[in-house]
């Protein structure tokens, strides 16, 4: 039975659905591995396949950067897998199971980015600080979660940034955010450290360890599946954008429902992903689709990350990215200076 068939959705529901015509042509596009592959094989595809069988396929010091969004150390259930919660050794044990041979895939420079709750974050630090560099442990905001009466209401996940060395990319100036002044301040009648503009008053600020700007994606939103744990597309874009540069590889071997590989494409990178349920692929691959014609990231517009729904252009859809080779819209926006009509974003 199809996806589309499963469900009634309301009218306005954008989330990406698949029938049976739909599941059968994009599964003719997943790539199963039975023997060693070169990278330049791997390029931009999605393998629908048990990591613990594909990683021995795979080639060595080819990934720029990693992105591990593991089952957390809860019971979950996964479409037709349900991976059920360990105690904290046994889900050690099981994080390094896999975690030791993947790192054969990464370059000397490469970094990795890996996922996490309260219940597994202990063993994910345990486990990464004996192979890598760890730089950072991202703390960010989930605002839906269950409220609790005898408890904190959870609302919060880590994501824990390592390096293989001391030599690695982060783009700091691509990661910005830009915030509302409430209070602004000028020196001698000139605005300091901020942009006056007919939308707002604006500053630019360094990217912080604890990100409140996020949405989970939901029935609204273009970029939504029925994936459970699906991360946001502003997400990636933050990771992917400090940690690679344009024609790096992003791989991904949880891929779920795609995100790391669209946003990858949508900002100019190479992706490789493995998931292990054929439904979740053939929506990645769907959606890989659908960036062709769509490549905005909401959140993301201009060159800059904007707090929740304060861009002036738009509100609740996302807006298109400036186009390659389009660096006078950015230069002008960032110094501040109204752009000309005929340079509006299209």
């Amino acid at each position: 039975m199809s996806q589309e068939s499963n469900k009634k959705r309301a009218p306005r529901n954008k989330t990406v659905t698949l029938s049976e015509e739909e599941l059968d042509f994009y599964e003719s596009r997943l790539l199963k591995l039975s023997t060693n592959f070169s990278p330049d094989e791997l390029l931009n595809k999605t393998i629908n396949q048990d990591l613990f069988t594909a990683i021995d396929f795979l080639p060595e010091a080819f990934v720029d950067l990693l992105f591990l969004d593991p089952p957390y150390n809860l019971t979950k259930t996964f479409n037709n897998n349900t991976f059920r919660e360990q105690s904290l050794s046994e889900y050690i044990r099981w994080l390094e199971s896999w975690f030791v041979k993947l790192l054969k895939v990464l370059k000397p420079n490469a970094s990795v980015y890996i996922c996490g709750d309260w219940r597994s974050s202990t063993a994910i630090h345990l486990v990464a600080q004996k192979y890598l560099n760890i730089r950072s442990r991202i703390t960010w905001e989930r605002e839906k979660g269950r409220g609790a009466l005898n408890n904190w209401k959870n609302c919060s996940e880590d994501i824990w940034f390592c390096t293989i060395s001391d030599e690695y990319t982060f783009n700091v100036d691509a990661v910005k955010m830009k915030r509302r002044v409430i209070a602004p301040y000028k020196e001698n009648g000139t605005p300091k450290d901020w942009q006056e503009t007919n939308q707002g008053n604006f500053r630019l600020t360094y990217p912080s360890n604890i990100w409140t700007d996020l949405t989970i994606p939901f029935w609204s939103m273009p970029e939504n599946t029925d994936h459970p744990t699906q991360k946001p597309e502003k997400l990636l874009a933050k990771i992917i954008l400090a940690s690679s540069n344009p024609n790096d590889l992003v791989f991904d071997p949880f891929l779920g429902s795609g995100t790391s590989s669209v946003v990858a494409k949508k900002l100019k990178r190479n992706y490789l992903g493995i998931e292990l349920e054929r439904l979740y692929c053939c929506l990645a691959e769907k959606r890989l689709e659908m960036a062709n014609e769509d490549s905005s990231i909401q959140g993301y517009a201009e060159g800059v990350f904007w707090e929740r729904n304060t861009h002036p252009l738009t509100k609740n859809k996302p807006t298109p990215l400036l186009k390659e080779k389009d660096p006078t819209s950015l230069n002008l926006f960032q110094s501040g200076l109204k752009r000309p009509n005929n340079q509006l974003d299209k």
